[in-house]
Parts: structure tokens; sequence; C-alpha cells
């Protein structure tokens, strides 16, 4: 009996029965990424793809829109993104102050003005400006459509712009702002030369969202009734896709965004990598 047991002790272990977490992982993805080029193959099989090219890449029709493609629409459209952003920056650093005073007034009118800007579809708020003559007749913006487009794009940029710098002031140590005072400096003071620089350098990643975002929207410039001289990318590239019947024109302006876009939504994953290096 003693011998059996011992036998049995002493052969291997069964190897275990089906595939090993892993394994199970491998074989799942190597399934997803054989259907999603099977999905590919079809797809390229399916498309006719010279009325493609003839419809999107449509080289002639792409250069009848240069240079205004650059000169015109381009500049137009970061005049629009950097007046909105200016606006809102300065703006926004100032609800951002009323939101944490102590004045209670002043809290509340900052609270009031982020809650309803927030909530409004910026469009909306272009529709409102483009009325403004009729609420008030005579009344002319100074600057035209560039001072209503600056307008309408940092109202609402300005109630972002303050909860993030809101959050990156309440981020900045209260020793900063204990130490400047124990050196008799006044609060106002220490506020802008030690907390507000640290609290910027803070929320540099989500103000160059919010630059993305306000290039985007600067689309609805539109709204405002604007010339050939005052188009901004988007109505740009609708214009020159109704004139020549062809989509190219759109494609061409979805490149320059993306040409905008791309390289300033890398700065800002760096900048949060850098950030996240440092904490």
């Amino acid at each position: 009996m003693s011998a059996v047991t011992e036998q049995r002790d002493a052969s291997p272990p069964e190897p275990p029965k089906g595939l090993s977490p892993r394994q199970k992982q491998r074989v799942s993805r190597g399934v997803q990424y054989a259907v999603l080029l099977v999905v590919v193959v079809v797809l390229a099989a399916l498309a006719d793809w010279k009325a493609i090219g003839q419809s999107f890449f449509n080289l002639d029709v792409a250069r009848q829109g240069l240079p205004e493609l650059f000169t015109v629409a381009l500049r137009n459209t970061v005049i629009y993104t950097v007046s909105g952003f200016v606006l809102g920056f300065v703006v926004g650093l100032v609800l951002a102050l009323m939101r944490l005073s102590t004045v209670a007034p002043y809290r509340w009118v900052s609270a009031i003005y982020i809650e309803i800007f927030r909530g409004l579809p910026m469009l909306l708020i272009f529709l409102l400006i483009g009325s403004l003559p009729l609420a008030f007749p005579g009344f002319e913006l100074p600057g035209g459509v560039y001072g209503s487009a600056a307008l309408g794009l940092g109202v609402v940029s300005a109630a972002y712009m303050a909860e993030n710098f809101r959050a990156g002031i309440q981020a900045v140590p209260k020793g900063q702002m204990e130490a400047a005072r124990s050196l008799g400096m006044p609060h106002m003071r220490a506020m802008v030369s030690i907390v507000i620089p640290q609290a910027i350098r803070i929320v540099l990643p989500p103000l160059t969202n919010q630059l993305v975002s306000l290039l985007k929207d600067s689309s609805l410039v539109l709204m405002l009734g604007v010339t050939a001289a005052q188009v901004e990318l988007a109505k740009f590239g609708n214009d020159q896709a109704s004139t020549h019947a062809n989509p190219t024109p759109i494609l061409a302006t979805g490149l320059t965004y993306l040409l905008i876009t791309i390289p300033l939504g890398y700065v800002a994953r760096r900048l949060e990598a850098r950030q996240g290096a440092g904490r």
C-alpha cells in the first residue's frame, strides 16, 4: 500500500487544462486584428477609388482656393481665435478672483456668469450678438465683425477659463501666500506676483485645450454675416465647394485645421506629462 502511495506522489503533476489568461488575451487580440483586416480589405474592394479621387482629392479644384485659403481664411481664423482667447483669458482670470473673493456679491456675480455662459451654446451667443443692433439701434461693436467674433468667443471661453484659473489658484500651496504676507506684502500684490504666475503654469495644459476648442468654434463666426474678406476656414471651404460643386475644398480646409490643432494637442500632452513628472 505504501509503495503505491509513493508511486502516486512521485508522478508528475497534470498540466492545467485550457488556455492561460495571457494566451486568451493574445487569441482575442489576434481575432480582433483579423476582423479589422477583413473589414479594411472589403471596404477597399468595394470603394470606387476613381470617384473618391475626383470628389475629394481633385487638385485642380484645390488650386482654385489658393492662396486665399491661407492668406484670407486661415489668417481670419487665427485672428478670431487669438482675440477671443485673449479676452477670455483676461475676463476668466478676473472671474476666478471674484469667485475666490471674501466679498459675497463678487462670488455671486462670478458664479451666475459662469453658470450662464457654460450652459448656453456658443451658436446662441453669436445669434444674440448679431441681434444687438435690433435691441440697441445704432450700436456697433469696435472692429465690426472682428470685434463681434472676439466678444462671442471671449465671453464663453471666459466662463471655462475662470474655472481653470480657480482650480489653479487653489492648487498653489497656501504657504506661498502666508509667506508673502508675513514679509509685509499686500494681499493683491502677493496674488499677482506669486500666486497667479504659479497658477497659470499649472493650468497651461487645459488652457491649450481651450485654445484648440476656440479654433474650431471660430467657424460659428459665419452667423455674424461675414464678407469675402472676413471669412474663416469653414465658410471658405463651404463656399469653394459650392462654387465648384466639389467637396475637395472642404477636405483641404479640414487638413488646414489639423495643421494647427495637432501641434497644439501635442504641446498640451507634453505640458501635462511635464507637470505629472514634476509632482
